[in-house]
């Protein structure tokens, strides 16, 4: 299910920072100099057990020559389109600006959840002070906080998460694998499903950033049925030069989210480049199963070793995921189609696949035998148990007497021990280390 919370505001008002803190990292850059988010960094948020996105844009800004600053305000504006909530953030020590009047008055004209926010508020006498803010007359409610030390962003999340959409418009009453073809603008999306489904069904051009709105097809032939969701991309072909690989990524979130497993599309004859690394990204912090389809191989020209160096070089930039299937495809011929399509069904079995905890144990309480933990500060970690937890994505669970000793590589060879004895291909693996 699709969940974006867009955060929006002038520039230095603590955007950055509550983006960090809702997602729990340090992704986004933050300093007192306003302007220093112009990209929109994407991350994924967990509150009361419900997952959501967040983007952090840039700061909005009016009556400017700033290049950047033009290209800050459309990518902002097609942020606020995309979301299905928006927290508009003020600044408490400055007061209500021009620019806070400005923003506000284009937020009284989008039907959306919105919420004001007045960042920085970290005494009694601030909250006072905050109440001024009311005069901006926009948003549902506000909430006073302080994005630094947390303070007030509970109620905030427990209001968001409620807001958020509960029905993903698509029909959950058909239990079939649902597959999203994403990837990166202009590398043959709906050429992929309109060579799957051969129906000129969804539009194709030259143009980056055709398709609109995410498309769903029912795909049933070959012995296979599921859903193939179509990435959608722009709306508008004025735009597509600046905002296109916004909106690509924007639209790939919904796809990635509302799937069980994602075809990867690369175009051969650009190779693997930024943008395709960040919707792999997405896909596995959202753990869905992948598979990588590299399409246009018919206009490639090739030597002895193309295809393999090709697959050499995709591996090393995906490190350290690296059991994913890669098939060298094309639209236009339809060569190897069928091929992906039969290793997309086996990612999606492999996703549900089930290890009973007998079996589970005989081989990875050997496997820990074989390699123990490393001790630390004199003390010896020792694993005692393990089985699969009830999820849609693989998780296992490891009891020891220690686990704040077991460190990421030892995880690691946990999982990879995992995917030598079952057949995980295509699937991220997590682990966690609990207390016996």
């Amino acid at each position: 299910m699709s969940k974006i919370v867009a955060i929006v505001g002038r520039p230095n008002v603590g955007k950055s920072t509550l983006f960090n803190r809702l997602t729990g990292t340090r992704k986004a850059i933050v300093n007192e100099e306003s302007g220093v988010t112009r990209d929109r960094n994407y991350g994924k948020a967990n509150w009361n057990g419900v997952d959501f996105s967040v983007i952090d844009t840039g700061g909005y800004v009016t009556n400017t020559d700033d290049i950047f600053e033009e290209e800050i305000n459309k990518q902002v504006m097609l942020g606020m389109e995309e979301a299905d909530v928006i927290v508009f953030v003020t600044d408490v020590e400055l007061g209500i600006t021009d620019l806070d009047q400005s923003f506000a008055k284009i937020l009284r004209g989008v039907d959306k959840p919105i919420y004001l926010v007045v960042n920085k508020v970290d005494n009694g006498e601030r909250i006072y002070d905050a109440q001024e803010f009311y005069r901006l007359g926009v948003g549902e409610e506000m909430f006073t906080i302080s994005s630094v030390n947390g303070s007030g962003t509970g109620e905030l999340l427990d209001t968001l998460v409620e807001a958020l959409p509960k029905d993903d418009g698509i029909n959950d009453d058909l239990e079939i694998p649902r597959i999203a073809i994403v990837g990166r603008p202009n590398v043959g999306k709906s050429s992929t499903i309109n060579a799957l489904i051969e129906d000129d069904r969804n539009i194709v051009t030259d143009i980056a950033g055709t398709t609109r709105d995410a498309l769903y097809t029912r795909y049933n032939r070959f012995g296979h049925d599921f859903q193939l969701i179509d990435t959608a991309g722009l709306r508008k072909k004025t735009k597509v030069n600046e905002d296109v690989e916004f909106y690509s990524t924007m639209r790939s979130i919904r796809a990635i989210e509302e799937s069980d497993v994602c075809m990867l599309l690369l175009d051969a004859t650009r190779g693997v480049e930024a943008q395709d690394l960040n919707v792999f990204n997405l896909i596995i912090k959202n753990r869905k199963g992948c598979v990588i389809l590299v399409n246009k191989w018919d206009l490639l020209e090739k030597e002895t070793n193309t295809m393999k160096d090709f697959e050499e070089d995709i591996r090393k930039k995906i490190a350290p995921f690296n059991d994913i299937p890669i098939i060298f495809t094309s639209a236009i011929t339809k060569q190897r189609l069928l091929k992906g399509l039969e290793e997309t069904i086996r990612v999606y079995e492999n996703r549900k696949r089930k290890v009973k905890t007998s079996e589970l144990n005989n081989v990875m309480l050997q496997a820990i035998e074989d390699f123990r933990p490393p001790s630390v500060k004199g003390k010896f970690v020792k694993i005692k148990y393990v089985t699969q937890l009830p999820t849609f994505a693989p998780t296992f669970a490891f009891y020891a007497n220690l686990p704040q000793y077991i460190k990421d590589p030892y995880k690691r060879y946990l999982e990879n021990r995992i995917r030598d004895n079952w057949d995980f291909c295509g699937v991220p693996i997590q682990i966690f280390i609990r207390k016996k």
